[in-house]
């Protein structure tokens, strides 16, 4: 295994910047909202965070897993107003809508896909904001709402911002727009404000759940341990024996790294084997310049088998550094 360094604070020390730091509407995120006397429980009983941080006003980054604690959906969870709203990719809403819908049984709540009534903005700094008339959330809280637009800080320390709400209320603050910032790569606005949100979650070692990893990896895998995205005393959820063994046991043989790739036709669940002789998988992946930054799930010890990737030629990555230890 590599030695990584603690480098608290990277994603402050290299941000996105510039064109890079894009701020608008991320047309590729969806949203699912929970509404009932049960949504708090019920969603104590899926994920794997402590909802009841939730009811404190707290927005939550959780996994949603099969019972063998395979990531179906990574929800990043605010409290919003109307309901708990859930931030996923659009790609995979409807499945997982389809997916907890099985389990309500005689819960009183109710599940339903808003992506096409509410819309997502990704903000960078707080500048704009502010000279829109919305609070900005304290590192306490870490969520604010506001005429039922809600601003959730996207993790502790960071500048960025899930800023939430129906498209109207958006609108009238001057929030809805595609485009916020300067600059063009020919590729649209709402492709370049994406990528921007999404090297910046590379950069900050913030994994992803996309329709081509879905049910690969244990929340582990993805460091959810090591950004506060698992809760080990919180009681029972789907898929908690399995996440609670790995960690207990320390059978934790597969971690995310951030990668620099060099040009080539690179696809998020492609499998991968490094020069070093680990193996894995692309959870995430921008293309930067004439290069590509990534996060990938990888073997800690070079030569083992792994049986969800079977890469091929050996690929002359170069190992970044992520703004926290892996354990």
């Amino acid at each position: 295994m590599s030695t990584v360094p603690d480098t608290q604070g990277a994603d402050r020390a290299t941000p996105a910047s510039g064109p890079d730091a894009a701020s608008g509407r991320l047309r590729h995120i969806g949203l699912l909202r929970f509404v009932g006397p049960d949504a708090y429980s019920f969603l104590q009983g899926q994920v794997s965070n402590d909802t009841r941080r939730l009811e404190r006003g707290a927005p939550l980054l959780a996994a949603y897993s099969t019972s063998q604690g395979r990531v179906i959906a990574l929800l990043r969870l605010m409290p919003h107003s109307s309901g708990v709203i859930a931030l996923l990719p659009r790609e995979i809403v409807p499945p997982t809508l389809q997916q907890l819908r099985r389990f309500v049984l005689r819960a009183k709540v109710k599940i339903e896909d808003l992506s096409d009534q509410y819309s997502v903005v990704g903000q960078h700094g707080s500048e704009a904001l502010r000279a829109a008339g919305i609070g900005i959330p304290d590192e306490s809280s870490g969520y604010v709402e506001q005429d039922g637009v809600g601003v959730g800080r996207v993790n502790p320390g960071s500048s960025r911002y899930w800023v939430i709400g129906p498209a109207a209320s958006l609108a009238e603050h001057d929030l809805a727009g595609d485009a916020q910032g300067s600059g063009r790569d020919g590729g649209g606005e709402a492709e370049r404000i994406e990528r921007a949100w999404r090297l910046a979650d590379i950069r900050a070692g913030l994994p992803q759940v996309y329709a081509a990893t879905r049910e690969l990896f244990i929340p582990q895998m993805l460091n959810l341990d090591l950004i506060d995205g698992i809760s080990f005393a919180k009681g029972c959820y789907t898929g908690q024996e399995i996440i609670a063994r790995t960690q207990h046991l320390g059978r934790i043989k597969r971690r995310m790294f951030r990668l620099r790739l060099p040009l080539g036709t690179w696809a998020i669940g492609q499998s991968l084997r490094l020069t070093d002789g680990r193996t894995g998988r692309l959870t995430e992946l921008v293309s930067h310049g004439e290069e590509f930054e990534a996060l990938a799930v990888l073997n800690l010890e070079a030569g083992a088998v792994d049986a969800d990737a079977t890469p091929s030629d050996a690929v002359a990555a170069v190992e970044l550094p992520l703004p926290y230890r892996l354990a």
